[in-house]
């Protein structure tokens, strides 16, 4: 038996239980390849389980993958409302883990498995020949090791924010002042709630992770007096955070963009544009924190919520050759299509297979992952993406989905043509994005 012929035979291993990789997992099947899931969680979504209070932009119709989709309905699944805007909570309950619990797909996922590096079987970077044919190894926490004909990574970026610092790089101090960060979307209305009530809070970002505290931060203010809030963001402006307001194409995303004018003009949140965080000082042990900007300006708060995004971490990957853009860490095909500058009233080309490839062919960064420092994300973007890798390795034609439903039984409501092949994608909430 050849090398290329045995590694065929072994499955595809995809990175990550979350949206995008249970829809590459439910394509995959589909097409009878064989595929394996390595979720380092305990359960599909366990990523979003950390901001399952945040409601999307996006509405179901827009949150679920066709060929998932089908799968579920022809189990009997019990349809969400395609025009609700579900939270993580209920993109989890209501479609995840039905998803992961199919019989098609759980013999495909292991949970608790946690992937620390790939390479290439018996090569390393340098090497070569017979490389392409060598399959992928995919070494895991335990000790263990998986191999794969292809891999396919969706493990996303939650676990890598960007730092406090306005410049790239932690701000001074802030490893000593952990105690008093919180990052992205912090519960202020659940479980987070006393570290917040009646208390001074700075949340620093301009994204929607930084929007969405914001406003969950008005709502305690309503319930706890006492409690401030100050919106720091390093750019000299907020014009482009709230725009275009009632123009937006996801009208749920402008109507935030609308509500945040509307409370820094009458004052509820104080506003420093401008603020290029350098420095944190934690002023006592139980007290509260210093930030300096590089222009000598200084914030007192008793909480910070770092907002500020998210970055891919390639590290797992760097025996193998990649080509990644200098400036986004995306790859670089993905990178042309791709505006760095503000989520809103952002678009661009719905990126396909072909701006994924890397020198290193088999191998596959998808989702939210795939756009490196990019602030805008859609899901659907993510499912066209796997769709056309599942049936690149299938050797298979990519069949359109656009705008139809899945073909289950029932058929009880269609998709919208908002993400076809052809049209511009505008910029959503996705798994979870910010920028400054």
């Amino acid at each position: 038996m050849s090398i290329e012929y045995a590694a065929r035979q072994l499955p595809v291993v995809v990175i990550g239980a979350g949206p995008v990789g249970l829809a590459a997992a439910a394509h995959l099947a589909g097409h009878r390849v064989p595929s394996l899931v390595l979720e380092a969680g305990a359960a599909a979504g366990a990523a979003i389980r950390n901001w399952q209070h945040v409601r999307l932009f996006s509405s179901w119709r827009d949150n679920i993958d066709p060929v998932a989709g089908r799968l579920l309905d022809a189990a009997g699944w019990s349809v969400p409302e395609p025009g609700h805007h579900p939270t993580g909570a209920e993109l989890i309950e209501e479609y995840l883990l039905p998803l992961a619990k199919l019989p098609v797909l759980a013999d495909r996922i292991r949970y608790g498995t946690r992937v620390t590096g790939i390479t290439r079987l018996g090569v390393d970077r340098l090497r070569g020949p017979g490389r392409v044919d060598a399959p992928f190894v995919a070494r895991l926490a335990d000790g263990t090791e998986q191999l794969a004909r292809a891999v396919v990574d969706a493990s996303g970026t939650w676990d890598t924010p960007n730092h406090l610092g306005g410049e790239g790089l932690p701000a001074l101090g802030e490893p000593a002042a952990a105690a008093h960060l919180d990052f992205a979307l912090p519960d202020v209305l659940g479980v987070d709630r006393a570290a917040h009530a009646g208390r001074h809070t700075v949340v620093v970002g301009a994204g929607h992770s930084a929007a969405n505290t914001l406003l969950d931060l008005i709502e305690l203010a309503d319930q706890q007096p006492g409690t401030r809030i100050t919106w720091a963001v390093r750019r000299v402006t907020a014009d482009p955070i709230f725009a275009p307001g009632a123009a937006d194409a996801l009208p749920a995303r402008g109507a935030i963009g609308t509500r945040l004018r509307q409370l820094v003009d009458v004052g509820r949140i104080a506003l420093e544009t401008g603020f290029v965080t350098h420095r944190v000082e934690q002023l006592s042990d139980l007290g509260p924190v210093r930030l300096s900007s590089r222009d000598g300006r200084t914030v007192v708060a008793d909480r910070v919520v770092v907002a500020t995004g998210f970055r891919a971490d390639h590290r797992l990957a760097s025996e193998l050759r990649l080509d990644l853009d200098p400036v986004l860490g995306t790859s670089r095909g993905l990178a042309t299509l791709l505006d760095p500058g503000p989520a809103r009233g952002w678009s661009a080309p719905a990126p396909g297979i072909d701006e994924l490839r890397h020198p290193e062919p088999g191998y596959f960064v998808v989702g939210i992952k795939s756009y490196g420092r990019a602030s805008a994300f859609l899901m659907a973007t993510g499912y066209r993406q796997v769709r056309q890798i599942a049936a690149e390795l299938a050797a298979a034609p990519v069949r359109s989905v656009a705008g139809g439903g899945w073909r289950g039984g029932t058929h009880r409501f269609r998709w919208s043509p908002a993400w076809r092949a052809d049209r511009p994608v505008a910029a959503a909430y996705g798994d979870q994005v910010g920028s400054r």
